[in-house]
């Protein structure tokens, strides 16, 4: 599925922003993970698997902000809905001697999908990061943030790289 529309849902007829209607639509499982890269210099990365970063246990710490945003997307993306989450799961992969991929899932049972808040956890997670780490090294890059896959509602299943 290729998950492109033929017309943009968050406009009324006289074109003005809109929060989408979902009163109709189905109750169903939902479920999205989003996925962002974060690089930084070799001696960080290894004073982050360490425990040396004075702020204190940054994967803990960033694991926590993006369970928070997740919860709270809906207060900082205006056509969001509010959704109650039943769960959000945060993962770290280190890839080499500089590169984390931070990992966002986020379900729900409802009328409407979580891409926005997995999209939002894993942003915030990488964020939470870099704020901990900066006084060490401001040339860390937040990089390739997107929606990994999707489940669940009328649009169905979407896997990035497959449309």
């Amino acid at each position: 599925m290729s998950g492109k529309q033929d017309s943009l849902t968050h406009f009324n007829s006289q074109g003005n922003a809109k929060m989408v209607d979902v009163t109709d639509k189905e109750i169903t499982k939902r479920q999205a993970t989003a996925q962002a890269t974060i690089i930084m210099q070799a001696e960080t990365l290894t004073r982050i698997k360490e425990g040396s970063i004075k702020k204190g246990d940054v994967l803990a710490v960033a694991q926590t902000a993006g369970i928070m945003a997740a919860k709270r997307t809906s207060e900082l993306i205006p056509m969001c809905h509010l959704l109650p989450l039943s769960g959000v799961d945060i993962n770290f992969e280190y890839v080499n001697d500089t590169t984390i991929y931070l990992t966002a899932t986020v379900k729900t049972t409802n009328q409407t999908g979580v891409e926005m808040e997995a999209l939002t956890a894993v942003q915030i997670s990488a964020l939470t990061v870099y704020d901990m780490c900066k006084a060490m090294d401001r040339s860390m890059q937040i990089t390739d943030c997107h929606l990994v896959e999707k489940k669940g509602g009328k649009s169905g299943h979407f896997i990035y790289g497959n449309d």
